[in-house]
């Protein structure tokens, strides 16, 4: 793919070299300022800041947020749950997605291609907590059938953190 000139954005659909760096630069460090933003890409600071206007506006990137020490907050309990539902059509699954949603606990949830269906993380204080987690919320969800778990004793790499 060609590099444009920084006075012509890329479509929708197509990223350059410099929205690439922006997105990398962010995803290292999203407090950094427009300005230093621009002189790591090698930009000035308008063509920076439009760019990344339209890389938040077209949802490239969805948001900024903190990395927080989850085991200096006492959340460092973290287990794996495989759910099986008793139904699988689309609006099973739909209301399953809407549901685990409202449960604070559950950090991921995806979608699984396997003997069971969802694949939840879930990250709590300690295993009672987890236990009431999976036995009053998950288990309570649309068409679970059963769940399955395996707690982490040691998270070695974790990119969100």
């Amino acid at each position: 793919m060609k590099d444009k000139s920084p006075a012509q954005p890329p479509s929708d659909s197509e990223l350059d070299r410099f929205d690439r760096a922006i997105i990398d630069m962010l995803a290292q460090d999203g407090r950094m300022t427009v300005t230093d933003l621009a002189a790591q890409i090698g930009l000035s600071k308008t063509p920076t800041q439009v760019r990344l206007k339209r890389l938040v506006d077209q949802g490239y990137i969805l948001g900024f947020r903190a990395v927080t020490n989850l085991a200096k907050l006492g959340l460092d309990h973290v287990a794996f749950t495989e759910v099986k539902l008793s139904d699988t059509r689309e609006n099973a699954l739909r209301d399953f997605n809407a549901a685990v949603r409202r449960i604070p606990e559950v950090e991921e949830c995806h979608l699984i291609a396997s003997s069971f269906d969802y694949l939840l993380k879930v990250r709590t204080t300690d295993i009672r907590r987890y236990r009431y987690v999976l036995g009053e919320k998950i288990s309570s969800l649309p068409h679970v059938a059963s769940t399955s778990t395996f707690v982490a004793m040691e998270t070695i790499l974790d990119h969100d953190r």
